[in-house]
């Protein structure tokens, strides 16, 4: 089956998960992690684009971007995909693939669906049962929206800005959003989504991303194909 072209339109965040290749380990200590948060940051700073949320998993990371040049989320990617791999290779004196050959993305509808993917995001540990709390733990964005923390690799986003008139506010809204139980049917739209890279949002937006990049937003009917 041919693979979906690509479609990062400047200006819209998207959903981004890497994985590691066959699910295997890509972060051993807190050193591989802050390594891989270093290359994030200057990649992004290179390739023009803004980092909302982030957590980095043992085997695999989700981000949370808005890109604002032509193809900058790839090159972003690849750059550091770049400098990570070559790190962990001669750390671990191991050569060959370590992440899948190519990341998972959706395009995210800002209205709605936008603080939705921010929670599922920065809730993946407490989901891994790793914590009960996600303030504790360590490699995420949630300390930087619920806790008031400044990472500088970190762009809040217009959605989270609206939260409140001050910062104080605004982490106090959004811990109460975390604490809330996301419906199963969103956790599902936005699995969905990043499986089929298709846009997470509603009709209307997937018509004006259909629209924009030529490309079909919509699940194909199934059934046999007529002789």
């Amino acid at each position: 089956m041919a693979r979906r072209p690509r479609q990062c339109p400047l200006g819209f965040p998207v959903h981004v998960v890497q994985r590691g290749n066959n699910q295997q380990v890509c972060f051993a200590t807190d050193a591989d992690l802050k390594a891989y948060a270093g290359w994030l940051h200057q990649a992004a700073d290179q390739f023009a684009v803004d980092i909302h949320a982030w957590v980095f998993m043992t085997n695999h990371v989700h981000l949370l971007m808005t890109p604002h040049s032509v193809d900058s989320i790839s090159r972003c990617m690849q750059n550091l995909g770049r400098y990570y791999v070559r790190y962990f290779n001669h750390r671990y004196q191991r050569t060959g693939t370590l992440f899948e050959g190519r990341f998972k993305s959706s395009i995210v509808q800002s209205e709605s669906y936008f603080l939705a993917c921010l929670r599922y995001i920065e809730l993946n540990p407490v989901r891994a049962g790793m914590v009960t709390d996600p303030a504790d733990y360590s490699w995420s964005s949630y300390r930087a929206h619920a806790l008031g923390k400044q990472p500088a690799m970190w762009k809040p986003h217009d959605e989270y800005m609206a939260l409140g008139s001050t910062r104080e506010s605004r982490q106090a809204v959004y811990r109460q959003l975390v604490a809330q139980e996301m419906s199963g049917d969103v956790v599902t739209e936005i699995r969905d989504a990043l499986n089929t890279g298709l846009v997470l949002g509603n009709d209307r937006f997937r018509e004006q991303i259909q629209k924009l990049t030529g490309v079909r937003q919509q699940h194909l009917k199934r059934g046999r194909k007529p002789r």
